[in-house]
This record gives structure tokens, sequence and C-alpha cells, in this order.
């Protein structure tokens, strides 16, 4: 059986000649294998389940071409993606039915980038972070619908007009910008459109986690915001992560102090991009054990918002030596 091409250009049977329609649609395939990965992860949040959406993409993508010449398909693009988000809304049931069993708070699976580049170090995933939206915003998308997480990923995020987006989920053009009328003012209510500055960012981000990891409940309670909510992920694998998010400046600090005080001697932090935004990632020797991502207040002076992924099942794509300097 034929495997979904990442980015190193293989492709299935070696004896395909290189004008043959096998190879076409290969290269094709290949071609917007990042843009159907930022598409579909933007509508999951799990690279696994992203991964298998692929795979499942180049199955449709792969039996279409050997039933019909690939010259029928007038936009291999569109074609690709219509394939890609169909998959993924089927595959959104099964992670909701999973979702109702899970463990503790539930978080996106985050994607580690190279700071320097913007690239994740995976070259199977070798995607401009740039068209994946904010660990913060993910776990907003996912308070929608999944056919409103799609028409907000497809219109927001990649800028599709209405009219393709209905040709791609069969729906009228006034049905899709309904939905995208309705999701815009879901996702605006509970996400403030604001951006800090990436030097903010980063220095709010440093000062956060030397706070935290050092324990110091005082600085804590200076950088947290009076609202600021804590999320930790540890899908019922990591002690200490708690079943709930906590809410309130005391409480968070107090939790996050006690929490560092039994781990942090022994992990290592190392600084990287986390869904574009700064973000701190910690290793236990040469094994992940956390993903640290904080959201800012508008004036970028406070944390409003943590998430912390320790479920390892999430953090199996990050490499200890994805550090550029090593």
């Amino acid at each position: 059986m034929s495997t979904s091409p990442g980015t190193e250009n293989t492709f299935p049977g070696t004896g395909d000649r290189q004008d043959s329609p096998e190879h076409t649609a290969t290269w094709l395939f290949t071609d917007h294998r990042e843009l159907l990965f930022s598409v579909v992860y933007n509508m999951l949040g799990s690279v696994a389940d992203t991964e298998d959406v692929l795979q499942e993409t180049w199955l449709s993508w792969s039996g279409k071409n050997r039933r019909a010449p690939l010259a029928e398909i007038g936009n291999p693009r569109a074609y690709l993606v219509r394939i890609a988000v169909n998959h993924a809304l089927v595959r959104q049931t099964a992670i909701a039915s999973r979702r109702e069993t899970y463990v503790g708070p539930w978080l996106p699976e985050p994607l580690v980038t190279d700071a320097g580049t913007g690239l994740a170090p995976d070259t199977a995933d070798r995607t401009v972070r740039n068209d994946s939206v904010s660990l913060a915003m993910l776990v907003v998308l996912e308070t929608l619908t999944p056919l409103e997480r799609a028409v907000f990923v497809l219109h927001e995020v990649f800028g599709y007009p209405h009219t393709e987006i209905a040709a791609m989920l069969d729906r009228s053009p006034a049905a899709v910008r309904q939905v995208a009328h309705r999701a815009r003012a879901h996702v605006h209510a509970r996400r403030p459109r604001y951006r800090a500055r990436p030097r903010v960012r980063r220095e709010a981000t440093e000062r956060f986690v030397e706070a935290a990891l050092g324990g110091d409940l005082q600085a804590l309670l200076e950088i947290l915001a009076p609202d600021v909510t804590v999320w930790i992920d540890g899908g019922g694998a990591r002690q200490g992560a708690g079943l709930r998010p906590v809410h309130g400046r005391e409480k968070a600090a107090r939790m996050l102090a006690g929490y560092a005080s039994r781990r942090a001697g022994d992990l290592e932090v190392r600084y990287r991009g986390v869904n574009g935004d700064d973000a701190a990632v910690l290793f236990s020797g040469d094994s992940p054990y956390a993903v640290m991502v904080m959201d800012l207040t508008p004036d970028g002076d406070q944390v409003s918002g943590v998430y912390v992924v320790t479920n390892p099942a999430k953090l199996t794509h990050i490499r200890s030596d994805d550090d550029p300097d090593q």
C-alpha cells in the first residue's frame, strides 16, 4: 500500500516514470502537504490526528487519480484541501469521543518550532507557523462546533472566500456566511484582538518561567494577572497536574510555586516558538517534560493565561536536539 509522502519527496513505486500520472499525483500532494498539514492541524489541534488525516487524504487522492485522469481536476490545490477538510471533519467525531474520557484539562498538542527559522524541526512537519494560530486561540476554537471551526479556519486563517468554502463543504455560500459570522462573533467575544510585541512576549515569558521554576511566590503574584487561569494537561500521566483549571492569582501562584518545588531542580529550560508564540520547553535529561505557553494581558505586563502540556503522548515529536546552537 502506498504511504503518504513526506517532505523528502519520496514516491510510491520505484519504477514510476517522472512524467507518469502516478509521479505527477505524488508531486502535487507533496507540493501541497505543508498547506494541508496547517489547515488540518488548526481544525484538530492534534499532530497525530493530523498525520492520520493526511494519510487518509493521500489514499483518497491517489485512488481518485487511478480512477480518472488528473486533467479532469481543474484546481488540484482546492481539491486536496477539500478532501483533507472533509476527512478532518469526520476525524473530529472520534476526537470528541476520546475527549469524554480524558483525565483533567485537555489542551491542543503544541507545535514546537525553531524560533530562528519559524519551522518545525521534524522534517515531516516543516510548516511555516504563520499559518498556525496560537495555543490560546486553539483553546477558544475548541468551543466552536466542527463546522464553525472549519469555516473559521479556512476563512479567517487561510483567507478562503465563502464561495470556495461552500464548494468544499457542499453547502450554499449564504449558509457558509452565516456560519462564518456566528463563529467570528463567538471567537472575538472570547479572544480580544490584540497581540503583544515579540520582545515584550519574550521578556514576560522569561520573567514568568524564572519565577515559576524558582518557586518565587512574590514574583509570581506580581506577574500574574488577578483573573489568571492555569491549565495543566497531564492526561492522567503526570502527578500534580490537577483535574481542572486553576483560576485566580493567589491560587495559581501557590499551585505553580508548589509544583515547581517538586520538579524544578532536574528540569532544563529551552526557549522555543510554540504555535507562533515565545514559550518554554522543559526537558528532564533528553526527554521533553513540559511545554509552557503564556497568554498576556493587552499591555503585555502580566500573564492572563498559562497553558502547560505535560502529557507525554503530546510531547513525542519534540527532540532534545532542537536547539540550533547545539
